[in-house]
């Protein structure tokens, strides 16, 4: 029987990448380079798997890859932070989880998103369907709290430059990518996370991203018991020499790297 004051929610990084990846196509220097598979990164995702259910945050051109890599046969919905090709363009790919499941997959964005969604597949939406398309059903969410099912996840505004996107909260995890600031009320609602999942773009300051100093600077205000860096780009340094400067509760994410927290340990 499973004691519902300590359910499990377990998270894996599906990608912690930029928008090109690591690899960059063309790139000989020595991150791109590097024999070290925690040096290869996709486009930034996040699954995460709680009461029996798979949950993504954003679909990106890796989101085919990604679902195979974790054997993935199930998918109860995916949450989008904000609308740029990196975190969107893989959501054609839920055709086998229509399939599978027999129905559309939930799809949960702002309404300028969606805008952005429907542009983009805009194919998904004509009034004449195509046969075998994607089927999305698109939900909009704000700054407020939701619930898929009975999970709940709370939005975290985010700004990336001009751009507001959301972080998002689920339990005592918190994801944030692809933002350089967070006002101050938000913040408020990401306090007592235990654990903080963060972009690091590089060590230099940058117009849209955290940099490492930076994120630094949130995970310190936040105070979770761990942070782990994503978003990280191929200017940052290898994998090993920046998990070597960090303080001991912030490590650099990875591909593949699966954590687990209970509500109450």
């Amino acid at each position: 029987m499973v004691d519902e004051n300590k359910l499990l929610t377990e998270v894996t990084f599906l990608g912690t990448g930029t928008s090109q990846g690591i690899p960059v196509i063309g790139c000989n220097c020595p991150v791109c380079r590097s024999s070290d598979e925690k040096d290869k990164r996709l486009r930034a995702s996040l699954l995460i798997r709680i009461k029996g259910m798979n949950f993504v945050i954003d679909a990106g051109p890796d989101f085919r890859q990604q679902m195979l890599r974790e054997n993935i046969g199930t998918l109860q919905a995916i949450l989008i932070t904000h609308e740029h090709v990196d975190h969107i363009l893989g959501l054609d790919d839920i055709r086998s989880f229509n399939w599978i499941q027999k129905h559309p997959t939930d799809v949960y964005a702002e309404e300028r998103v969606q805008k952005a969604i429907r542009r983009t597949f805009n194919y998904v939406f004509s009034e004449k369907k195509y046969p075998g398309i994607p089927r999305i059903n698109l939900q909009t969410i704000d700054e407020n709290k939701f619930f898929v099912n009975d999970v709940a996840f709370l939005p975290v505004r985010c700004f990336h430059h001009e751009l507001p996107v959301l972080g998002f909260r689920v339990n005592d995890i918190t994801y944030i990518t692809d933002a350089n600031m967070i006002p101050g009320k938000e913040l408020k609602k990401i306090k007592g996370t235990r654990i903080l999942i963060i972009n690091a773009l590089r060590k230099e300051k940058h117009i849209s991203h955290f940099s490492l100093d930076e994120a630094i600077d949130i995970i310190q205000t936040v105070k979770p018991e761990r942070a782990y860096l994503i978003h990280t780009s191929h200017s940052m340094g290898k994998h090993e020499d920046i998990q070597r400067i960090l303080p001991e509760n912030i490590f650099m994410a990875y591909d593949g790297l699966t954590i687990s927290i209970n509500k109450a340990d």
